[in-house]
C-alpha cells in the first residue's frame, strides 16, 4: 500500500515488561487487559455482534430513500471503505514493536499526542458506546413487547416500559462477566441470532412475493423531503457497518508474540466477520425493497407481520443479539471507568468497586429512555436522540463523531503515523475516505434532525 514504517523515529518502545507488582495486578484486573487468550473465532462472532445490529432491518427501508442504483452503490461503498478502515486498525494495533495499543484513545495518543489523543478519541468513542447501549436498550424492550403481541394476542396489554425493564434486568447480571472473554458465549449466541433473524427477514419477503403495485419510487413526494431523507438513509447505511470502537480492545484479547502477532488470528476473523456482514447486509436490504418498494417499514419485520410464528421467533433473537451486542459496546466503557478509578482515584480493584460501577452505569442506562423519543429509534439519529434527552449531558455538536469514527479517523491516524507517499495508493484512499466520511458527517445528521422536527409535532411525551 506504499507505506513507510511510523514516523516517529525518537519513539524507543522498551521490550522489557517495567510495571510494579501493583501496576501488573491492576492491568491483570482490568476487563480488556486482563484475559489474552482469545482463538481467532472470538475475533470473528465478537465482531458480528458488534457490527450487525438490529439496524439491518431498516435497510430496505434506506434503499427506499435512496433508490435502486445509490442505494446499491452506498451499501457497497460502505461495506468496502470500512472492511478497509478496519484492516488499518488491525495493523496499527502493535505497529510499535513491543507494545500494543489495547485500548482506541491509546491509539489515539500515539497519532495525535498524549492529550489530544485523549480529547479527540475518548468523548466520539463514548458517544458511540453509550449511544449503542441506549439505543439497544430501547430496540430490545421493542422486540420482547412485538414478541408478546404476537404470541399472546388475547393477553392484557402491557407498557412498552415494562419489557425494557425487563430487558434491563438481564444486564444487571451479564454486566458483572469481568471481560471480553467471559462473554464470548453471549456474543457467539448474540453472533448466530443476527445470522438467523436477517435469513428469517429476507427470506419470509422472498416467500411472500413481489407485492401487487409495487412502487420503487421515492417515499417523499417533495423535491425537499426526497432530499433529506437521501440524507437520512446514508446515516442509516453508515451506522450500520458500526464496529470500529471496539476493534483493538477485542484485538487486545487475542495472544501476542514476535512471530506470531495478534493481527495474523484478529484479520482472519475479520473477514469470516464481514462475510457475514454481507450475508445479512445485501441480502436484507435488497430483497426487502424489491419485494415491498417504498411501502416497507422502517423494520421490515413490521412490514412482513406474517406467519406469525416466524416473526415472533425472529423478533426473540433481536433480542438474543442486542443482548449480546449491549455487553460488547459495554465492555470498554467498563474498562475507562474501572481505569479511572483504579489508577486515578486509587480505589482498590475489588469485586464490590465493579459491582457498585457496573450496576449504575446500566442503572443510568435504564433511565435514560424513560425520557427518550421512542418513535426515534432508527439508527441514523440515535445520537441526536441522546443529545435531546433532558439528563444527558452530551453535546449535540458530538452527535458527528458516530460516523467520523468508522468512516475516516482510522485513516487520519494512518496518515499522521505511517505518513504515505504523496498520491501512492495508500495516500489516495486514505484521502478519499477522508473526504466521503466529512461528506457523510455533515449531511446525515441533516436528514435525522428533519425527521426529529417532523415527527415531534405528532409525538405525545411518556406516552
Amino acid at each position: 500500500m506504499g507505506t513507510q514504517g511510523p514516523a516517529n523515529s525518537d519513539y524507543i518502545p522498551n521490550n522489557a515488561d517495567t510495571r510494579t507488582a501493583k501496576e501488573k495486578a491492576i492491568d491483570d484486573w482490568l476487563p480488556i487487559t486482563s484475559s489474552r487468550n482469545a482463538k481467532w473465532w472470538y475475533s470473528a462472532f465478537h465482531n458480528v455482534t458488534a457490527m450487525v445490529g438490529a439496524g439491518v432491518l431498516g435497510l430496505p427501508y434506506a434503499m427506499a430513500e435512496l433508490g435502486w442504483g445509490p442505494g446499491v452503490a452506498v451499501l457497497v461503498i460502505s461495506w468496502v471503505v470500512t472492511l478497509y478502515t478496519l484492516w488499518q486498525m488491525v495493523e496499527m494495533h502493535e505497529m510499535v514493536p513491543g507494545r500494543r495499543f489495547d485500548r482506541y484513545h491509546e491509539l489515539g495518543q500515539y497519532a495525535f499526542g498524549e492529550k489530544l489523543g485523549l480529547y479527540i478519541v475518548v468523548p466520539q468513542q463514548l458517544v458511540v458506546e453509550v449511544g449503542v447501549n441506549i439505543v439497544y436498550m430501547v430496540t430490545g424492550g421493542k422486540s420482547l413487547h412485538k414478541f408478546h403481541e404476537l404470541v399472546c394476542k388475547d393477553c392484557k396489554n402491557i407498557k412498552l416500559t415494562y419489557f425494557i425493564a425487563i430487558f434491563a434486568s438481564a444486564h444487571f447480571v451479564l454486566s458483572h462477566l469481568p471481560n471480553f472473554n467471559s462473554i464470548s458465549g453471549v456474543s457467539l449466541a448474540a453472533a448466530v441470532m443476527s445470522l438467523s433473524y436477517s435469513t428469517i427477514a429476507w427470506g419470509a419477503s422472498a416467500k411472500k412475493g413481489v407485492q401487487p403495485n409495487v412502487d420503487y419510487s421515492y417515499k417523499a413526494t417533495t423535491t425537499i423531503g426526497k432530499v433529506f431523507n437521501f440524507f437520512s438513509a446514508l446515516g442509516d447505511v453508515a451506522f450500520a457497518y458500526a464496529g470500529h470502537n471496539v476493534v483493538l480492545e477485542i484485538q487486545a484479547t487475542i495472544p501476542s508474540t514476535p512471530e506470531k502477532p495478534s493481527k495474523g488470528p484478529m484479520w482472519k476473523g475479520v473477514i469470516v466477520a464481514y462475510i457475514v456482514v454481507a450475508l445479512c447486509y445485501f441480502p436484507v436490504a435488497l430483497i426487502g425493497y424489491y419485494i415491498f418498494g417504498n411501502e416497507v417499514d422502517d423494520n421490515i419485520l413490521i412490514t412482513l407481520e406474517k406467519p406469525t410464528w416466524l416473526i415472533a421467533m425472529a423478533n426473540l433473537f433481536v433480542v438474543v443479539h442486542v443482548i449480546g451486542s449491549y455487553q460488547i459496546y459495554a465492555m470498554p466503557v467498563f474498562d475507562m471507568i474501572e481505569t479511572v478509578l483504579v489508577k486515578k482515584m486509587n480505589f482498590k480493584p475489588t469485586w464490590s468497586l465493579r459491582f457498585i460501577t457496573r450496576n449504575i452505569y446500566v442503572g443510568n442506562i435504564h433511565n435514560v429512555y424513560r425520557h427518550d423519543l421512542p418513535f426515534l429509534w432508527r439508527p441514523s439519529i440515535v445520537l441526536w436522540r441522546i443529545c435531546i434527552c433532558p439528563n444527558h449531558i452530551l453535546c449535540k455538536k458530538t452527535i458527528r463523531v458516530s460516523f467520523v469514527i468508522g468512516m475516516f479517523l482510522p485513516c487520519i491516524m494512518w496518515l499522521s503515523i505511517y505518513k504515505p507517499r504523496k498520491f501512492s495508493a495508500s495516500w489516495c484512499a486514505n484521502w478519499v475516505c477522508i473526504i466521503l466520511g466529512v461528506i457523510l458527517m455533515i449531511v446525515s445528521p441533516i436528514g435525522g434532525l428533519r425527521t426529529i422536527i417532523i415527527q415531534a409535532k405528532t409525538y405525545k411525551f411518556y406516552s
